[in-house]
């Protein structure tokens, strides 16, 4: 864990006292060199947990999210270089050290064998998200944004940090490996139900729960791209990470209390593609792509069947990499046309050729397209959930079907249609744009070759 660890931390000195010239080159070959090296998580294993140690283990669960999130780390720094291109000297290396400083928290987060070090790390990944937002979003409503996201997580977060000191009162002990022993803590009593919602609700707000979401878009819209990027497909996955964890101090008993969380989940899966098909802006359309993929990982993850968790597993990692893409995209439109209205920055292809190659794979992956890894993660969650309760199959059915219109309706906006007026010239497509794309795209059509790796399932 350290040999992965210690590099990233010394990407913030290197960040620091990098020769001009070679910054953004220095750091973005550092970060790929890392990302090469955690790939060595994947490996197989007999035993439960890989390195543990006092503070941090890896087990089947945490492997995928933790080489995720270190080969999104120089796609971060990649996507940000336009964007940062003129902006002076020191704005560009703070810039960087705020990006480089979340991915340590990330990192303790997903490994962390202890519930109080995740605890801490999962809450320390809000200070450097919040920074981003509002020193670099691009409108004037990002300190909004920023207030929103602040005041969801720490509202919900206070209640989970009661329900800790809690269960560590009853216990004597915060170890996982030790709380999977101890039987069921939380008892069948009011406080027993109330210390359950507590674990339960940071989780669903950084998921984020329908209902409880309202500050994901926001964000995603006035984030500059690698905070989106950051957001997307790392931030959110804690959420769905923590309720697995969660779930196994939950009492299967109680399982009144994961119905309205399913039902909720699944009517916003609903609720939110319906939103997409009317929404105007591009990346509040993502946005809300996002809301409605991560219902199905909570409904998944609530139902806490081995099937269930597999599936949850596999579409967190696809979506981490699919919406990833998909902001990035939305933002070489947004550089080229200054506006994110899609009626403002349709009829691309033509102008754009190869960026359309990359749009419809982003496109079809999003749709979740036979043979891609979303198609097997909503399966094999749909089936789970017809296995749960029949009646799922109506909102599960009708939320796979509009995610396919919403998804052909921001291909064909994006790329179809008469090129508006006001676009004259535009810049062409760069090679560190399709290398972006690629670096996206070669993961997700790996995956599907042996989608085992990141399945949670032991191999």
């Amino acid at each position: 864990m350290l040999k992965i660890i210690i590099p990233t931390i010394m990407l913030l000195p290197m960040a620091l006292l990098s020769p001009n010239k070679h910054l953004w080159t220095n750091i973005t070959a550092h970060s790929l060199l890392i990302a090469a090296a955690s790939l060595q998580w994947l490996t197989p294993t007999y035993y439960p947990s890989k390195g543990l140690t006092h503070w941090t283990s890896i087990d089947q669960i945490s492997s995928p999210l933790l080489v995720l999130s270190c080969w999104l780390l120089p796609l971060m720094i990649m996507a940000s270089q336009n964007h940062l291109e003129q902006e002076p000297m020191i704005r560009k290396r703070i810039f960087i050290m705020t990006v480089l400083s979340v991915q340590p928290f990330i990192l303790l987060a997903f490994s962390a064998s202890e519930l109080m070090l995740f605890y801490i790390a999962f809450e320390a990944t809000l200070i450097p998200t919040l920074i981003l937002i509002t020193r670099w979003g691009n409108q004037p409503e990002r300190l909004n944004a920023g207030i929103y996201l602040l005041f969801y997580t720490l509202a919900s977060s206070l209640p989970l940090l009661i329900a800790i000191l809690h269960l560590h009162n009853q216990i004597g002990t915060l170890y996982f490996p030790m709380l999977k022993l101890s039987h069921s803590t939380v008892n069948h009593s009011w406080t027993g139900l109330v210390s359950s919602m507590a674990l339960l609700l940071a989780f669903m707000v950084k998921a984020p729960l329908y209902g409880l979401h309202l500050w994901l878009p926001k964000a995603h819209v006035e984030a500059p791209i690698a905070g989106s990027m950051l957001l997307a497909a790392l931030l959110l996955k804690l959420g769905g990470y923590g309720i697995m964890r969660i779930t196994v101090l939950v009492s299967p008993v109680l399982s009144n209390i994961h119905r309205p969380f399913i039902t909720l989940a699944l009517w916003g899966a609903l609720m939110t593609s319906a939103i997409c098909l009317r929404q105007i802006d591009l990346k509040a359309l993502i946005a809300y792509s996002s809301v409605s993929h991560m219902g199905l990982v909570i409904a998944a993850t609530m139902i806490q069947t081995q099937w269930a968790f597999s599936g949850a597993m596999i579409l967190m990692i696809s979506h981490g990499l699919t919406s990833s893409m998909l902001f990035c995209l939305a933002n070489t439109n947004y550089e080229r046309t200054h506006s994110r209205i899609l009626l403002l920055t349709r009829g691309l292809q033509p102008l754009l050729p190869l960026m359309a190659i990359w749009w419809l794979l982003a496109n079809l992956t999003n749709m979740a397209l036979p043979p891609t890894t979303n198609l097997m993660a909503e399966l094999t969650i749909v089936i789970s959930l017809f296995n749960w309760s029949s009646l799922t199959l109506i909102l599960t059915g009708a939320a796979m079907i509009l995610t396919a219109s919403y998804t052909l309706y921001m291909l064909m906006m994006t790329q179809r249609g008469t090129i508006p007026s006001h676009i004259t010239s535009i810049q062409n497509s760069s090679t560190r744009e399709h290398l972006l794309m690629a670096l996206h795209m070669i993961p997700m059509i790996l995956l599907i070759f042996k989608p085992e790796l990141i399945s949670g399932v032991p191999m």
